[in-house]
């Protein structure tokens, strides 16, 4: 993983471990005790994997491809976004559609 990637690893991180560990004499995730409801996990995925970001209709050219190769980098805090890397503009962007390709990385496992 990049140097630059590494902030992300471990906010991301922090957030997993926040819905998946139990605390053994409560029976609870910390996100259980603070927010008063089990956690889904439904959404996870492997940091790192590769993901494709689906173009919206103003940026979507019919002879172009219809989205683009991204490295997933975690959860954002502020709605049910993910943060994906996106290699062909090289920035860190947020968004709720995002399809995995997450075989590949299950494989080295």
């Amino acid at each position: 993983v990049p140097l630059f990637f590494w902030a992300e690893a471990i906010a991301t991180a922090c957030f997993t471990q926040n819905r998946s560990l139990v605390i053994p004499h409560r029976e609870k995730t910390p996100y259980h005790i603070i927010n008063d409801r089990k956690p889904s996990v439904k959404f996870f995925h492997i940091f790192g994997s590769t993901c494709y970001i689906v173009r919206d209709g103003e940026n979507l050219d019919k002879m172009k491809e219809k989205g683009d190769e991204c490295i997933f980098m975690g959860y954002s805090t502020q709605s049910r976004a993910y943060r994906v890397f996106n290699k062909r503009t090289r920035v860190i962007m947020e968004s709720i559609h995002v399809n995995f390709d997450e075989l590949p990385q299950m494989a080295l496992d």
